[in-house]
């Protein structure tokens, strides 16, 4: 009797360890908190025993291989752990390195902790698996994996909120699969990759708040999936490509605040964009007159610019404009009457040059 209790025990362990995760991964997991300090939620609480597979907090594995594939630790989150401390997370320490030991990983979540710092370990790059990438609201420091763009997988990039800086790297238009990239609110400086439009599966690109100069590269109009595009408060300069106005669903294009100048493209307002915002730059001449059906904006935003001339007639026939601000230009000439006119106050058409009528001054 005790022979049979002893090989079930056996047989126990064996099944047991094979349906744990790999010894390897689960040291690589605590040399990844062991870099990193949590106090007041006890989010690390749970990483314990042999098996990192099962009850680790934000560690999911692969059902088939028992690999190590996804780490998703957000520092604000509705999960009750949350709820039952009434506070967001605050963690500090830095990414380490032994992050990158997990080979199988798809997906790597550090968000919204705000007390994390370093850099990003550059061998992250050297995960082949990795599709998302995660690491908004925080405090980290340092350049870009200069090969990023060997994720040839990646299809989310987010390194929002950070104090990041340096270039935008030269690789990162090799990832072929990316469809969400996030940048925004670092110091990261330099020129847009002037091949940036080789990012064909791109949907929404957010760089705004950063120290980006030089022009906004014509090849950003070949991404043909583009629906958000903000590169605004950067110090960008330059006209603004007419092909941004002819993508089939470029829906926002925010520019506010750069250096741009000469004329106000043609094509912008007689397209798909329905959020067009390019105040605080330095473009000038007349604003066209090719408003017509087509034209359906829920905000243009052209103030603080140097426009001159009339406000075009034509803007009457648009589908739709909800608002419109042409406040501080150098506009001249009667406000046009009817919609969206008759819903607009007079601030969006104040301190320019002689415009007049309802709302301002009668003519």
């Amino acid at each position: 009797m005790g022979t049979f209790l002893s090989i079930a025990l056996i047989l126990l362990a064996l099944t047991s360890a094979a349906n744990s995760c790999l010894p390897s991964d689960r040291a690589a997991l605590m040399a990844f908190k062991a870099a990193l300090h949590e106090p007041y939620l006890g989010i690390f609480n749970s990483w314990a025993g042999p098996d990192c597979c099962h009850n680790w907090y934000g560690v999911s594995c692969d059902p088939m291989t028992k690999r190590v594939a996804d780490i998703n630790l957000r520092g604000e989150s509705e999960d009750p752990i949350f709820e039952k401390a009434h506070r967001t997370g605050f963690m500090t320490g830095s990414i380490s390195p032994a992050i990158c030991r997990l080979n199988r990983l798809s997906s790597l979540t550090i968000a919204d902790w705000k007390g994390i710092s370093g850099i990003i370990p550059p061998c992250i790059a050297n995960l082949p698996f990795l599709r998302i990438l995660d690491l908004i609201g925080n405090n980290i420091t340092g350049e870009m994996p200069t090969d990023i763009g060997r994720l040839s997988r990646l299809t989310v990039l987010n390194v929002a909120d950070n104090r990041l800086t340096g270039t935008i790297p030269r690789s990162i238009t090799n990832l072929s699969s990316l469809m969400h990239l996030d940048l925004r609110s670092n110091q990261i400086s330099g020129t847009l990759p002037t091949n940036f439009g080789k990012l064909r599966m791109l949907s929404h690109a957010l760089l705004s708040r950063n120290r980006l100069t030089g022009s906004i590269p014509f090849s950003i109009s070949y991404i043909y999936r583009l629906a958000d595009l903000d590169l605004s408060f950067n110090r960008l300069s330059g006209p603004i490509p007419e092909g941004l106005g002819k993508m089939a669903v470029l829906a926002t294009l925010n520019l506010d605040g750069n250096r741009i100048s000469g004329k106000l493209p043609t094509t912008l307002l007689n397209s798909a964009i329905s959020i067009l915002n390019l105040s605080r730059n330095a473009i000038d001449g007349n604003i066209p007159d090719v408003f017509g059906p087509r034209s359906y904006f829920t905000a243009i935003d052209l103030s603080y610019n140097l426009l001159r001339g009339p406000i075009p007639k034509s803007i009457t026939a648009a589908t739709y404009i909800g608002h419109l601000d042409l406040s501080h230009n150098h506009l001249c000439g009667p406000i046009p009457v009817g919609s969206p006119f008759d819903h607009l106050e007079a601030s969006s058409f104040v301190f320019n040059d002689c415009l007049c009528g309802k709302p301002l001054r009668p003519c």
